[in-house]
């Protein structure tokens, strides 16, 4: 898959706390998950009590990791983990190492979490976690360090029946790796501690790219349900890591027609569709999808505006706001990235008669194969790759299926649809529990 690019290293700072400015377009996804919540209860007049049971966090930890660095220094990181809800199972959730990680943000991601994992109807509840630190200009040796101090910090709140965590941005199957080994120092040996692990530790065939292979599946429903072609439809993609690389790949392969990719560097564009081979070998070999010859050159913005059949958000939350929204023209949107459109451009694009299919949707294939890959585990008994693949579509189907027929027969948006048929599985667990 393709490289992330990794800046020369920072100059060496005097200092003993680690804080990253925010960004000036930092959004607040906290409110903009609690805004979908609250439209969803009220649409299905969820009584007040479940509403506080199902918006209050069970736990929030929030905790600092002293690590020292490769220059010498000490550097203190500050790390979340938020279990919002588990009355469905233990709780899931990946953990992101991100310059602009808060608690508002893993809070946010936490909720969505226990909405998405209903949605597949997994036996799970909802967690998130994070450090804020810059991944990119980090040693692998500073990584490990940060990653094995945050492990024994929330230690007491893991467990494979408990909180099983994954990889999210800026984590991968190293990271998984490591914190197996850690957990596994005073537990002893546990694979089922996580997913996303390396295949030869315990890690399930078909995992790296089962977000991107459920945004696929999802897509070609979506455009069934909405009269397009898939084969031959042009697709742009903001987004070339895991998600948005894999979902180009698939795509590519199955015959729609991507016609621009983007990454944190900028953007490709070509009108008669770009080689998505050959993109992933470039960005492998520089670290980025620009400069890829036979293209032209387009900023994250300008993709989001490009005239296309299918525009999949696939990078951070906040891509599209009120600041942008009115020059997409897209005739679909699929949200692979978590909250990438605030409800404000949400609204926008409603009025407008873009259908826009949800992220605790669109992207569950990643936490449905963790799933998968927790099941093994606690079984000691590996899946083949083509079980893997059958049982992923067979479960985004059946959520496409619930989510769409809802959102006819209620002739609502499919954000409404999704979050009412999550927060009705949810809400129902809960009155059994309490």
């Amino acid at each position: 898959m393709p490289a992330v690019a990794t800046p020369p290293r920072a100059a060496a700072a005097p200092v003993t706390e680690k804080k990253l400015p925010a960004a000036a377009s930092h959004v607040d996804f906290n409110r903009i998950t609690d805004e979908q919540f609250l439209i969803a209860a009220e649409h299905m007049k969820l009584e007040d009590e479940i509403q506080l049971l199902l918006r209050t966090p069970y736990r929030e930890l929030v905790v600092q990791v002293p690590v020292r660095m490769d220059d010498g220094h000490l550097e203190m990181f500050h790390g979340y983990r938020v279990q919002y809800n588990g009355v469905r199972g233990p709780y899931k959730g990946g953990i992101r190492y991100h310059h602009e990680v808060d608690l508002s943000e893993v809070r946010s991601l936490a909720a969505l979490m226990t909405w998405k994992t209903a949605i597949v109807d997994l036996p799970f509840g909802g967690a998130k976690g994070g450090v804020t630190c810059d991944p990119t200009k980090m040693s692998r040796k500073e990584l490990q360090a940060l990653t094995r101090g945050f492990t024994q910090k929330i230690d007491m709140a893991l467990g494979p029946y408990r909180d099983i965590p994954a990889p999210d941005a800026g984590t991968n199957a190293q990271t998984m790796a490591w914190i197996m080994d850690e957990y596994g120092k005073k537990h002893g040996y546990t694979p089922a501690i996580v997913t996303g692990k390396p295949v030869n530790l315990g890690g399930s065939l078909g995992r790296e790219e089962a977000t991107g292979r459920g945004v696929t599946i999802i897509t070609q429903e979506a455009c069934k349900a909405y009269h397009i072609n898939f084969k031959g439809a042009s697709v742009a993609i903001q987004g070339f890591g895991n998600v948005g690389s894999w979902t180009a790949i698939l795509m590519h392969q199955l015959g729609a027609k991507i016609v621009a990719v983007s990454d944190v560097v900028g953007g490709i564009w070509s009108e008669g569709g770009l080689d998505i081979p050959r993109v992933v070998e470039h960005c492998k070999s520089t670290g980025s999808v620009c400069g890829f010859k036979g293209a032209r050159a387009i900023d994250n913005e300008g993709l989001l505006a490009l005239d296309v059949d299918v525009l999949i958000p696939a990078a951070l939350g906040g891509a599209i706001t009120r600041r942008n929204v009115d020059g997409v023209r897209a005739r679909l949107i699929i949200e692979a990235a978590n909250s990438p459109i605030t409800p404000h451009a949400d609204e926008k694009l409603h009025a407008r008669g873009i259908p826009v299919v949800p992220d605790i949707l669109a992207n569950a294939g990643g936490v449905t194969v963790s799933y998968f890959e927790w099941v093994q585990n606690l079984q000691q008994f590996n899946w083949t790759h083509e079980k893997v693949n059958l049982e992923l579509e067979a479960r985004m189907l059946r959520a496409w299926r619930s989510v769409y027929t809802r959102s006819v027969e209620g002739g609502t948006p499919l954000r409404i649809a999704a979050f009412v048929d999550a927060l009705d599985k949810v809400a129902q667990a809960t009155r059994q529990r309490f």
